[in-house]
């Protein structure tokens, strides 16, 4: 019945995703960020804050959301809101910083803004991405996600590219920068309108109960639920390195300029273009095209990771930079267009907020603790230089066999998936 919408939903979420990818560039795993923050005198320990606080806002306030929205047999409106909210973050962050003159406390403005998105984008999250599993049947759903995702990626290609102008023409200067943050939320707000051109089913059900619940007893029994759920959690163990990827994408743009003689507009560009080369490529032929079973998506996302934190080890070519940038695109874009349908078939349930919401506080402790670990370490050892980064990044890569060893054991298909 709902694949009769299956074109109007692609539209919808690929128009939103559109804007969405278009200002993604400068705020989400990005190398402009990483790059802005250096030039205001941030440490890498600061720099590592932030994939720390996207984690944590996307962890503990994502069961918020979750709670809040159990109840409603249709969920669109909220989605449209939340995503309204993460934008008018940062058209707020953007407007200080563009119509304020230059001071020392930027870097804590910056910081505060950012938490605050942290959270909106936390709480947005699952809502999402319930819905987005939830407009499209089971058999669909890969390429539809597949078509959202090629239509993000094109337009943070294009994204990616703009800032290489801009960082060439204005480098990082508050005034400037305060106009890309200001830009960037407008958009999003924008994009968030596209969901009214989609169309949803009613998700009640008997375990939409949880909604007459306290906050603590539905939070209790989520965790319960899953924690019955051993295949997801051994699921959660083997998506870890989805983490550790964040984590390497939002260093290795200061090792590139720093010891390998990038320059700055070629890091904050260009190897986040290679990143959404990589990303459409994989969106295209395991998402529209739905090559490889869920499982082997996964074991080929593992693969692309390990096989560009070798080149990094290896390697510090431009050329090197580029390809590794491509692969980590591949493995990102790849775990974007799996994860969301594995959760909802290794639940189980209609409304999977619950899953999307829990799981992640499951993995905070190590989400939240690697990117500081890393940062601390670079600014530890900084007599190291460049070899200081190699070794986060073979550790990285010993993180990902480990996250590869257990998706080998997770059952894709499993016989009873309601526990």
């Amino acid at each position: 019945m709902i694949d009769t919408y299956y074109k109007r939903n692609v539209i919808g979420i690929s128009g939103c995703e559109f804007l969405w990818g278009l200002g993604l560039p400068v705020v989400l795993e990005s190398t402009f960020l990483q790059l802005f923050l250096k030039s205001l005198g941030a440490s890498s320990f600061q720099v590592g804050l932030i994939p720390a606080f996207s984690f944590l806002g996307s962890s503990i306030f994502a069961l918020l959301s979750s709670y809040f929205t159990v109840g409603l047999a249709f969920k669109r409106g909220a989605v449209i809101y939340l995503h309204l909210i993460s934008g008018m973050s940062l058209v707020i962050f953007g407007a200080i910083l563009f119509f304020f003159e230059e001071h020392a406390s930027v870097l804590t403005i910056f910081f505060v803004s950012y938490a605050v998105f942290s959270i909106c984008m936390g709480m947005t999250v699952p809502v999402w991405l319930n819905y987005l599993v939830n407009i499209f049947s089971e058999e669909r759903s890969f390429s539809g996600l597949g078509f959202m995702m090629i239509s993000q990626n094109i337009a943070r290609l294009i994204s990616s590219l703009l800032i290489v102008k801009f960082v060439e023409k204005y480098s990082f200067s508050q005034t400037a920068s305060g106009g890309i943050f200001l830009v960037v939320g407008v958009l999003f707000c924008l994009g968030s309108l596209f969901f009214l051109a989609t169309k949803e089913t009613s998700l009640l059900g008997p375990e939409t109960d949880d909604s007459r619940r306290s906050f603590w007893r539905y939070m209790q029994r989520s965790v319960r639920k899953i924690f019955q759920n051993r295949n997801f959690l051994t699921f959660l163990a083997g998506d870890m390195d989805f983490y550790v990827i964040v984590s390497v994408i939002s260093f290795y743009a200061n090792y590139a300029t720093a010891f390998c003689n990038i320059a700055a507009p070629i890091a904050a560009g260009f190897f986040v273009s290679c990143i959404y080369v990589g990303a459409i490529v994989t969106n295209i032929f395991l998402g529209s095209l739905d090559f490889l079973l869920p499982r082997n998506k996964y074991i080929f996302s593992k693969m692309a990771s390990m096989a560009a934190l070798l080149l990094l080890i290896l390697f510090g070519y431009q050329w090197s930079f580029f390809l590794a940038s491509f692969l980590l695109g591949v493995s990102r874009g790849t775990r974007m267009i799996v994860f969301p349908p594995s959760v909802k078939k290794l639940s189980g349930l209609n409304d999977t907020t619950s899953y999307f919401a829990v799981g992640p506080i499951l993995t905070l402790p190590f989400a939240l603790a690697l990117p500081m670990a890393y940062g601390y370490f670079l600014d530890r050892f900084s007599y190291l230089h460049g070899a200081s980064y190699r070794i986060i990044f073979f550790v990285s890569l010993a993180l990902v066999i480990g996250s590869l060893y257990a998706v080998l054991r997770v059952n894709f298909q499993p016989n009873n998936p309601r526990r």
